[in-house]
């Protein structure tokens, strides 16, 4: 059986891999249609991704059918379409018993720290595994990205009428973007790129985009789309220390500041004239939580979603060795590359 291996960075192999056994208690035997590329394979076919390690099989953004399952599985059966929870933790953890599985302290998530679905079939566990049977594979594998955006937004906690703020509009402020167009809120997206922001206008509805200015006038922009009262949320989602650092100018007092982008570098920001004064919130988030998978899949079904508009660019399995590599070149323009693996 094949399967797509980063086996350093910046080097993709063909392997052969034996063929799966059957699923045992709790697993299930799966085979992967359909393979989102997001910004955590592109980072870690480059080496810059700090929770990757290698040789890796990457792949946690999927589309997967249900083969067999091992005897005691209930949730999913042979023949359902799913989309997959790829954060494994573990159950009896202090923070998973909290209602906090994604951020487990031990959490392997599937692609990254462990081998993940750029291959044929292959066994995961069953409980991470969300049937959406009335949804294509295509959908299916947008489901995770899109998690990722709702919990972000869920801790911001937008109330209605508040200004929330999306700094970066790849596809994880996409997401987010996503979620708050639903809501009651005044939305606004910066992207240092136009044709990012033209993207949100264009297929998303959001009315106010924002391209920060070397000046700075893009603050009085700011100001002028929030009655002077900048943002009650901000959600960064840049993955850039030096958008991390300085977003804070940009919040409204008692505001709340999310980071849902990575970094490996120190930050630092202005304590006294800014956080303390305004008396400002700062939240991490990471990864998503079980429910959102379902909330998603349901959203996508009513339609609230369009998921068409997403997918921009498609690579066959046998040409991610040779085609992988044009997608770490933000110039291309594409917001989400979609692997057809069966």
């Amino acid at each position: 059986m094949k399967a797509i291996q980063f086996t350093q960075p910046k080097e993709i192999n063909v392997i052969e891999l034996p063929e799966p056994p059957a699923p045992g208690p709790g697993e299930a035997l799966v085979r992967t249609h359909r393979m989102g590329i997001c910004g955590t394979d592109l980072s870690g076919y480059l080496g810059k991704m700090p929770f990757f390690s290698y040789p890796r099989i990457p792949g946690h953004e999927l589309g997967l059918e249900v083969l067999a399952v091992g005897p005691d599985v209930t949730n999913v059966k042979p023949g359902d379409k799913c989309s997959l929870e790829p954060y494994v933790n573990n159950p009896d953890s202090a923070t998973s018993r909290k209602g906090s599985s994604n951020c487990c302290p031990g959490v392997q998530v599937l692609g990254v720290h462990t081998d993940g679905g750029l291959r044929d079939s292959w066994i995961c566990p069953a409980r991470k595994l969300h049937p959406g049977n009335h949804l294509s594979y295509d959908q299916l594998a947008l489901v995770e990205t899109l998690a990722i955006g709702y919990h972000a937004v869920q801790r911001g906690n937008p109330q209605p009428g508040e200004s929330v703020l999306v700094i970066g509009a790849g596809p994880i402020g996409l997401a987010c973007l996503e979620f708050l167009k639903l809501m009651d809120l005044n939305v606004i997206v910066m992207d240092m790129v136009e044709s990012r922001l033209a993207f949100c206008r264009e297929n998303l509805g959001i009315r106010h985009t924002i391209q920060p200015k070397p000046d700075g006038s893009h603050l009085a922009e700011l100001e002028a789309v929030t009655n002077g009262q900048l943002a009650d949320v901000i959600i960064d989602a840049t993955g850039s220390a030096k958008s991390m650092s300085t977003c804070f100018e940009y919040a409204a007092f008692t505001g709340r500041v999310v980071y849902v982008g990575i970094t490996t570098q120190e930050l630092s920001f202005p304590h006294a004239p800014i956080l303390h004064r305004r008396e400002l919130t700062l939240l991490a988030s990471r990864n998503a939580l079980p429910a959102d998978f379902g909330k998603i899949i349901d959203l996508i079904a009513a339609g609230k979603i369009n998921t068409d508009v997403w997918i921009t660019h498609r690579l066959a399995f046998d040409d991610v060795p040779t085609g992988f590599a044009q997608f770490t070149d933000p110039t291309l323009g594409a917001i989400k590359v979609i692997i057809e693996v069966n």
